[in-house]
């Protein structure tokens, strides 16, 4: 019987062409589409400092019964005022939304799904970010891996709540929403810039075998792999993994705090 390998964090997959989207001059509200449809991490001055944005706000949506623990959000929201400028303050706008009616969703069908549902878009002075949490899982899974989120452009990521459920939360399993902030932290470090990803390293610490990832182990960017250890073993100890001192000082150079 083929035991499956959980994967600290997931496969991350770059979406460079998303920078190069063809909004035809979209708008919504007064403001284009294109704003939000860059690269991944080509943002990141702009969700860690105050110089453009004062405020963000998170536009969580997801399918029914696969909505994040409130525990989750709330931990996600406490990252991000540790470490970003937002004296205006950081919201979450939380709506559930019809399936889609997949079980598994490919990297274009998630763009897609963003494209014909997002709401929120950067302002003059708020920035706006992009979370679903999906009723299916990662077309990319494999007997070896699992995807449980993607960040995948400048303001955007998935989280593969399916995929969480099913490997959380029952015996020998590690907790949910513990596993939930991980995954998530984890996708909103590379929005970040992390691990050069735009934020311009300050010390040599990318991990040669897994691009855009730290090399420190005990670090929430680091990839865990089937022989290093996976996501149960980061997270035995009953708290999220922390950022080390490397990806801290990257995002301290880059505008956040």
């Amino acid at each position: 019987m083929k035991k499956e390998i959980i994967v600290a964090f997931l496969f991350l997959f770059l979406f460079f062409s998303c920078s190069q989207d063809d909004t035809g001059g979209e708008m919504v509200n007064g403001y284009p589409v294109a704003n939000n449809r860059k690269s991944t991490g080509s943002s990141s001055k702009d969700l860690l400092s105050d110089a453009v944005f004062k405020s963000m706000v998170l536009e969580v949506v997801y399918v029914s019964g696969n909505e994040p623990s409130a525990t989750a959000i709330a931990n996600l929201v406490a990252f991000l005022n540790e470490r970003t400028y937002k004296p205006g303050g950081i919201r979450v706008v939380k709506r559930s939304i019809a399936s889609p009616q997949k079980t598994t969703f490919t990297n274009q069908e998630v763009i897609a799904f963003e494209n014909a549902n997002r709401t929120l878009y950067n302002t003059d002075s708020e920035i706006a970010v992009w979370a679903f949490f999906a009723d299916g899982e990662s077309a990319n899974n494999t007997s070896d891996r699992v995807v449980m989120g993607t960040a995948y452009r400048n303001t955007s990521f998935v989280i593969y709540q399916k995929t969480i459920q099913r490997l959380s939360g029952g015996a020998f399993q590690p907790n949910r929403s513990l596993l939930e902030t991980t995954v998530i932290e984890h996708e909103f470090g590379h929005l970040l810039g992390l691990t050069n990803f735009g934020a311009p390293l300050q010390s040599n610490h990318e991990d040669t075998e897994h691009e855009k990832h730290c090399n420190v182990e005990s670090c929430l960017m680091y990839w865990a792999t089937e022989t290093g250890g996976g996501v149960g073993s980061m997270i035995s100890g009953g708290s999220v993994p922390k950022l080390d001192s490397q990806c801290l000082a990257d995002l301290k150079a880059n505008g956040g705090k």
